[in-house]
């Protein structure tokens, strides 16, 4: 159920939200669980057995982990409960594409070919599951007693399908305590209507413009229009995956929680380290602290810091997907990270023409969308080589480009943090949960008004992060 399709705003949404409202606090975790279920139940209804069978496993080995005295057993089911994780998703995730590429590899049926579903949000309620077991295991948490609270933290359905992922550490007093005020109430409208409009108006209309241009065979593309569909890609991107988080965030302040905040304007990012900083914040927080910081971090030597930077970018790339051109995206930035540390850093600390740092930080980030974007890896290659080889192609610009697509660029641009570098007044406006402006609120109008116009007039498109 998409957070922009009209079931979801006209019928499941306001029910669940006044239903919350009027029954007692005591009951009301059981109204998120129960639409929560349901929600999930609605996308693929075939794989509710799995997410029950995950909430069951990890709820059971934290109470066994939290109590087990042994240091032994202790890891041993901590070892595990992170092996069963970790094989369903990489059993649903990549069983299916990779037993074909072994397959046609070695020349034989090695191994059986079955066609497996992705289940909506596996990449994302594994990575909270894991949270859950790790901080347990550390002994930063307190086991959850109550299952139904537990089975809340997973596949509560604003941020079940594409995050934030909220660490357990982080939002386990809430899960219990999540007082709802009309302050979180009208700051969450706020938040949830831009990220709507984030959603339909700008990322869809870039998606449509690139999809348009990229149906096309590579050898009727130009180097120019190579460009636009590259910038018109990460532009949507953001405004996709940002618009969710902001859905999401929203959606949780309206029942009483809050969420990690997932971007802060990444493309104003004058390195590849700060665009991480900035970029899908709850992933690389997540990966920095049971991941990075585990395998030894920065605090090794240069060497073993490298390692760990690449192995980190290697997974990244791969919990993204199946397909090579994802670990060849987080391998791109991990390459750049490592390039940073051995000598770029000093460079770009010492530049005092601070828009050559921009200008690199955007360039690497183009490229690594379109490595992204392709639809495999020996595709990008040749979208990267159109890029930089000079080439007229037979497709004309004008065919895909006009001043509609024009403005939606310039005002995507100007959003993405340029207006607001700019304005300090207009990125305050969007965080502010204490104020309300008129003014503000009749932009908040005009935004929904188009958004519900462009949802009338066009098919529903699923948010990017879904595939993941």
């Amino acid at each position: 159920m998409e957070f922009s399709s009209f079931i979801f705003l006209y019928c499941f949404f306001p029910l669940v939200f006044i239903l919350y409202r009027i029954v007692s606090s005591r009951y009301r975790n059981l109204v998120l669980l129960g639409a929560s279920v349901f929600f999930y139940t609605w996308g693929q209804p075939q794989y509710i057995i799995l997410l029950v069978f995950s909430v069951g496993v990890n709820y059971s080995f934290g109470l066994i982990i939290e109590t087990q005295q042994k240091k032994g057993i202790r890891n041993l089911f901590f070892i595990v409960d992170i092996c069963i994780n970790l094989f369903l998703l990489g059993y649903y995730k990549y069983y299916g594409d990779y037993s074909v590429k072994i397959n046609a590899a070695v020349h034989h049926e090695l191994l059986p070919i079955t066609n497996v579903v992705l289940p909506l949000g596996i990449s994302f309620y594994t990575f909270l599951s894991i949270s859950y077991i790790v901080d347990v295991y550390r002994m930063k948490s307190k086991a959850q007693r109550n299952i139904l609270d537990f089975a809340l933290y997973i596949s509560f359905f604003p941020q079940i399908i594409s995050g934030p992922i909220n660490k357990y550490n982080e939002i386990e007093g809430q899960i219990t305590n999540h007082p709802i005020n009309s302050s979180k109430t009208a700051y969450g409208i706020k938040r949830f209507i831009y990220g709507l409009g984030k959603k339909v108006i700008l990322a869809n209309t870039f998606g449509a413009v690139t999809d348009s241009i990229l149906k096309n065979p590579t050898s009727e593309i130009g180097t120019g229009l190579m460009w636009i569909a590259a910038i018109l890609y990460t532009l949507q991107i953001y405004y996709d995956f940002s618009g969710y988080s902001d859905m999401a965030i929203g959606l949780g302040k309206m029942f009483g929680f809050d969420f990690i905040e997932n971007f802060n304007y990444p493309y104003l990012a004058k390195s590849v380290q700060d665009f991480w900083r900035r970029w899908h914040i709850s992933l690389s927080t997540w990966f920095k602290e049971y991941l990075y910081i585990p395998l030894g971090g920065n605090r090794k030597g240069n060497l073993r810091t490298y390692l760990n930077l690449l192995i980190v970018f290697f997974v990244t790339g791969f919990w993204h997907g199946a397909g090579f051109k994802y670990i060849a995206w987080g391998l791109f930035y991990g390459v750049f990270l490592v390039l940073e540390r051995l000598f770029l850093n000093k460079w770009l600390k010492g530049n005092k023409l601070s828009f050559i740092n921009h200008i690199y930080t955007l360039l690497i980030i183009i490229v690594a969308w379109v490595i992204f974007r392709a639809n495999n890896l020996h595709t990008a290659m040749k979208y990267i080589k159109i890029m930089f080889t000079p080439n007229s192609g037979s497709e004309q610009i004008s065919s895909f480009i006009d001043i509609k697509i024009v403005t939606f660029v310039i005002v995507g641009i100007l959003l993405s943090g340029v207006l607001q570098s700019f304005i300090k007044k207009t990125k305050l406006l969007v965080y502010d949960e204490k104020k309300i402006y008129i003014t503000e609120s009749l932009v908040q109008f005009v935004i929904l008004f188009i958004s519900i116009m462009m949802l009338i007039s066009s098919s529903i498109k699923s948010f990017i992060y879904f595939q993941f």
